[in-house]
């Protein structure tokens, strides 16, 4: 197993792990989001902050599994066109769109960074601090730069095999 194959299992591990982590945020947010509804439909008396929490951990579990989702290729994805191509073009438009798509979360996670250090706000209602949700989206934004570098090399593995 060469170094790139090693690296590339190291970062789906580690995708693989964060995204289980996300993943444990769904079963508290399906809980107040039931205990909310019951509370506020039966006792006529909403749990308060309910909503900023339901907000906080939807976010907690969508980032974190951003990258795994790409990772197992289940965003969507249109091929209509680009499917009639030869397999050489499916290629090199497929490393043209992860080198824009590694271009745009990179400054993502670039500028989730730079806000995210500078964040001092609280939310209203809990006064819960703003910063660790606002860098979540530069870890995120970077996990997914990492799944796009992997994309970026297999495809241009393919692509130097197919042409030689």
């Amino acid at each position: 197993m060469g170094w790139f194959e090693t690296v590339k299992k190291g970062i789906h591990q580690v995708n693989r792990f964060i995204a289980s982590v996300g993943a444990w945020f769904l079963i508290p947010l399906m809980l107040i989001t039931a205990a909310d509804v019951v509370a506020r439909d039966v006792f006529n008396h909403p749990i308060p902050g309910t909503v900023e929490l339901s907000q906080y951990m939807l976010a907690v579990f969508i980032l974190l599994g951003f990258a795994y989702a790409h990772q197992v290729k289940a965003h969507v994805a249109v091929s209509i066109i680009t499917s009639r191509l030869p397999h050489h073009a499916q290629l090199i438009l497929y490393v043209i769109t992860t080198l824009i798509g590694l271009f745009i979360f990179s400054i993502l996670a670039w500028q989730g960074w730079v806000v995210g250090i500078e964040e001092r706000t609280v939310s209203d209602m809990l006064r819960v601090p703003q910063y660790p949700f606002r860098l979540l989206v530069a870890v995120a934004a970077f996990l997914i730069c990492l799944e796009l570098l992997i994309d970026l090399g297999d495809s241009l593995k393919k692509l130097v095999g197919r042409s030689s």
